[in-house]
């Protein structure tokens, strides 16, 4: 789903095409020596951030540190935007577009097993989405890079701020709580922050995003169309009669309907979609669940699990084959099936493909190799939904530690998954470039 452009839209992305005068030369050298001189200080706000991680729609204390330095950096700063949410507004000193980027406040239920300096060691009674972990005490740990993106994104504020008088638009950043799901019961992430009117007041033109992941530090991974999968979370209740295990003709066993309805299943990516359309979807049972005891077959069998499709079509006829068949085996041996999609799920997300083309010469003057193009990834993120109101750019950064470059390396939602402090720079450099050569389009 292509998103809908903004007035003048065309003509910024010719001006980006536009060859680099000596003074945008100049400029960016300028801009890079802001970046190494704020540098320390972003690499220790991140560990900062580290290390007093919160969980969706708890992310109190990160949120007050967040607007706090954009107060000291001079910004127009909201709060309590969808719960937790912040935002940071600069205006520059000439006119011209309005370009927002994209930062996630939450961490994730897992304990940390990094041994660094600055590890977690929080624990709190987990009452999220996390099947396994809700109603536990658990770790918490910013497992998936968000507090890399905080810091960048507050990088991005100090340098252009130093000389926000020669900005030609407006920067809006966008501070989002609950990206990894909000609590169950509880509304969040992106599409609350769009409900609250986070894309207006002013009205971006553009908004980036970058996600850090396992990788060579400070390279580059990004699509010119699907940039992340839809994913839903599913749970299945197969239900028999319960009997005496040495008597199975007695009762009607759910486990072996079970066993028939996951490999059942994974028919519909192999033998059911259309592989010369759309790559496969990807149907993974992650828990199961069944009786109390070695001789007692249960009544029921539990399945949870998560569901990734590439399109809005292919994720409804996904979710429609899955209830049907587990139903139809079911019946088949006399027992029944019912699968239920629980709340807050992920909707595919897409790159403006001419914005990317476009903006790409940038990111390979950035990039510590060529910039890789693919078809996108099976991960989620709900930067999808801005990015289906207005024109997008999400990249993926390597970011892994190079003494770690031998080793194997935790990816990220791992209890071990490490950023390298030096990569942030490369970040902070790709994200401010990306925003002033639209910004400076935008105002020929």
């Amino acid at each position: 789903m292509p998103p809908l452009r903004k007035p003048l839209y065309a003509l910024f992305l010719g001006a980006l095409a536009a060859p680099a005068s000596a003074a945008q030369t100049a400029a960016w050298a300028d801009l890079d020596a802001r970046i190494a001189k704020a540098l320390p200080g972003v690499i220790e706000l991140r560990h900062q951030i580290h290390q007093h991680p919160e969980l969706g729609n708890r992310e109190v204390e990160t949120a007050q540190r967040i607007a706090t330095r954009l107060r000291a950096l001079g910004l127009e700063v909201q709060t309590g935007i969808a719960h937790t949410g912040v935002v940071g507004i600069l205006r520059g000193g000439k006119p011209g577009p309005v370009v927002a980027i994209r930062a996630e406040l939450d961490a994730l239920p897992l304990t940390e097993q990094t041994g660094l300096p600055y590890a977690s060691t929080v624990r709190v009674l987990d009452k999220g989405g996390d099947l396994r972990t809700r109603g536990k005490e658990v770790g918490v740990m910013h497992a998936c890079g968000h507090d890399a993106h905080m810091a960048m994104a507050l990088g991005v504020a100090e340098v252009l701020a130093a000389r926000r008088d020669q900005l030609p638009g407006t920067l809006k950043l966008i501070f989002q709580p609950a990206e990894e799901g909000p609590p169950l019961g509880e509304t969040g992430g992106a599409r609350q922050m769009i409900e609250e009117g986070v894309l207006s007041n002013p009205v971006p033109a553009v908004i980036f995003g970058i996600h850090v992941t396992a990788g060579t530090a400070g390279t580059f991974t990004l699509s010119r169309n699907r940039t992340t999968a839809a994913a839903d979370t599913f749970q299945a209740r197969i239900t028999g009669r319960q009997t005496h295990a040495a008597f199975p003709w007695t009762g009607i066993d759910p486990v072996p309907v079970a066993a028939q309805v996951i490999l059942a299943w994974q028919t519909i990516p192999s033998r059911q979609s259309n592989l010369s359309v759309l790559p496969a979807p990807v149907i993974s049972v992650g828990r199961i669940q069944a009786g109390d005891r070695h001789n007692i077959i249960p009544a029921e069998v539990r399945l949870e699990g998560s569901i990734r499709t590439v399109s809005d079509e292919q994720r409804e006829d996904v979710l429609q084959r899955m209830r049907r068949t587990a139903q139809h085996i079911a019946e088949a041996s006399g027992a029944s099936a019912v699968v239920d999609y629980l709340p807050g799920n992920y909707r595919a997300g897409y790159n403006d493909t001419a914005l990317v083309d476009s903006l790409l010469p940038v990111l390979e003057q950035v990039s510590t190799t060529p910039v890789k193009i693919d078809s996108g990834t099976y991960g989620a993120d709900d930067f999808a939904e801005y990015a289906r109101q207005i024109p997008g750019v999400f990249l993926r950064m390597g970011a892994t530690p190079p003494a770690l470059a031998d080793k194997p390396v935790w990816p990220t939602h791992s209890p071990g998954f490490q950023v390298d402090d030096p990569s942030l720079a490369v970040g902070i450099r790709a994200l401010s470039r990306m925003t002033l050569a639209y910004m400076n389009a935008g105002a020929r």
